[in-house]
């Protein structure tokens, strides 16, 4: 599958809202509790858009079955040239291309806007994903114990790292 990636439009919220809080309620890639409102999808977004970080959508047969972005890693002056990324897809387009694509056209952007560093924070448990950003160069840099409680149980986090 060949997906189609573009620049995300508002329109697109209602169908990224839906994987979102598909991961928060039954995933872990989210540490959040509650179901998130499109009011307050949108509002991320415009976030980011204002501080010039892309965000860009998977698109196929015009359906979004995708979407990544990445922004700030941290708030202070001196991480301006690294950001942390996210990759969704679909539930039912994992292991169909659908995050390569995502992330090509992340790491491309980043190095476009001059970025010299991309972290991605990983729930330890979640080793497709771990080996999928290895796929790409990204290095295991840092783990954190009990990171996150979630599910009535403790989460770790795996640090990710690639120089771009």
């Amino acid at each position: 599958m060949n997906p189609t990636i573009r620049t995300y439009k508002t329109e697109d919220c209602p169908a990224i809202l839906e994987i979102i809080n598909d991961q928060i309620l039954n995933g872990v890639a989210l540490y959040d509790y509650h179901p998130r409102t499109l009011a307050q999808q949108l509002a991320i977004f415009e976030d980011k858009l204002e501080k010039s970080f892309p965000i860009i959508v998977a698109e196929l047969n015009n359906e979004v079955v995708g979407f990544g972005y990445y922004s700030e890693f941290r708030f202070r002056e001196a991480y301006k040239f690294t950001v942390e990324h996210s990759v969704y897809a679909n539930k039912n387009f994992i292991g169909k291309g659908i995050g390569n694509a995502l992330l090509t056209e992340l790491i491309a952007l980043a190095k476009n806007q001059g970025l010299h560093t991309m972290i991605g924070v990983i729930d330890s448990e979640n080793e497709s994903s771990i080996a999928f950003h290895e796929k790409f160069g990204f290095e295991k840099a840092g783990f954190i114990k009990e990171s996150g409680f979630k599910f009535n149980r403790w989460l770790h986090s795996v640090f990710m790292q690639k120089i771009l």
